[in-house]
């Protein structure tokens, strides 16, 4: 994906948090996983999407220290195939990108 960025931004809080890999678009996060446990992802979304892909799938989680309003957990290893999980943070990263590219912040 084109311009992004990473970033491991919050283990400057609490040692704990070192493992926490951010990828950025525009210098605004989409993407959140820990290296350290590579169990799950946290991706931005619409809270329609978010609605739509809970209703859909059995692997999904509140994401870690974020807004349940606009990101989600998808847990590995559940009912989502590696593909669809391609696929949400494509779209992420497209929300993001789309968002900040207009100027609607």
């Amino acid at each position: 994906m084109d311009g992004v960025t990473e970033k491991t931004p919050f283990g400057k809080f609490a040692k704990r948090y070192e493992s926490i890999l951010v990828f950025y678009i525009l210098d605004h996060m989409f993407c959140i996983i820990d290296i350290n446990d590579f169990s799950f992802v946290n991706i931005k979304s619409t809270p329609e999407e978010i609605k739509e892909i809970r209703m859909s799938h059995v692997s999904i989680g509140n994401p870690t220290h974020r807004s349940l309003k606009h990101w989600i957990r998808l847990d590995f290893n559940g009912d989502i195939p590696d593909l669809k999980i391609y696929e949400f943070v494509k779209r992420a990263y497209d929300i993001v990108r789309q968002h900040y590219a207009l100027g609607k912040h």
